[in-house]
């Protein structure tokens, strides 16, 4: 069984790409690193959320989150 935990998320997002959990309710929801550069006033890299209704937010990882093991790549 290919098991997709946070390291394998987080190595995706890395890259470029956005991630999901196959166990998320909502559809549309992903998340996607911020990497701070040129004009941008952060100084940190940060996780960001698409939530279901578009909009982006700093994301907090849950305990579940963090366990899970059906991480995907979403286009």
């Amino acid at each position: 069984m290919d098991f997709k935990g946070i390291g394998w998320a987080i190595k995706r997002m890395r890259n470029g790409s956005k991630v999901s959990r196959q166990g998320w309710n909502g559809p549309g929801q992903y998340l996607k690193l911020f990497m701070p550069g040129g004009r941008s006033k952060m100084t940190l890299s940060y996780i960001y959320i698409c939530t279901v209704q578009g909009d982006f937010v700093p994301w907090l990882a849950s305990q579940t989150d963090l366990l899970a093991e059906d991480w995907v790549v979403v286009e």
